[in-house]
């Protein structure tokens, strides 16, 4: 019993000193700076919230802090498919993408808009007007999840073996992966 709370006590006293040294006056904590980047709060204008990066194949969203593929693939698919096609995605030459969740996908879209109901002056390339899968599983109905149109912003309760195009995504907390 002695022993645990000597241990403890070390490893409460080495974590206090790290946080000290990372919130030393003139330092920010990495975690802290990287959240203030973006702009989850704020609507940005297309000129200022996306970003062309990895050598103009990614789109950097500055309100949410996620990185796009800025020419989605084409090809529809199921969903279990569009998983692990995101998985095993390079996108300028960096791996790491995932399916979006549908709150990730939905947070591009502005519904005043048509065909794509993306905000104008996107820089996105070859965005079908059509369903994009999610990775987030409808509640209680494992066997379905939610689709995106991008005609209209109109979310959909899809059968995961449906298949639809899919638009990948990297950063972020990720899904819950049903």
């Amino acid at each position: 019993m002695m022993r645990w709370w000597v241990w403890g006590s070390g490893v409460t006293a080495a974590a206090t000193l790290l946080a000290v040294a990372v919130a030393a006056p003139g330092r920010s904590s990495p975690g802290v700076a990287e959240r203030s980047r973006f702009s989850w709060h704020r609507v940005l204008d297309p000129q200022e919230r996306f970003r062309v990066v990895m050598g103009g194949e990614a789109v950097l969203d500055r309100e949410t802090g996620l990185v796009w593929d800025k020419i989605p693939d084409t090809a529809v698919v199921r969903w279990a498919d569009a998983s692990f096609l995101c998985y095993a995605r390079s996108v300028g030459g960096r791996k790491g993408w995932r399916l979006p969740t549908v709150e990730e996908m939905s947070s591009l879209l502005d519904t005043s808009e048509r065909g794509p109901a993306l905000p104008a002056g996107h820089p996105f390339s070859d965005v079908q007007n059509e369903v994009y899968w999610s990775a987030t599983s409808i509640a209680g109905l494992a066997g379905n999840a939610w689709g995106v149109s991008m005609e209209n912003g109109t979310l959909f309760d899809q059968l995961k073996s449906t298949s639809f195009h899919y638009w990948c995504v990297r950063g972020g907390p990720g899904y819950d992966g049903i």
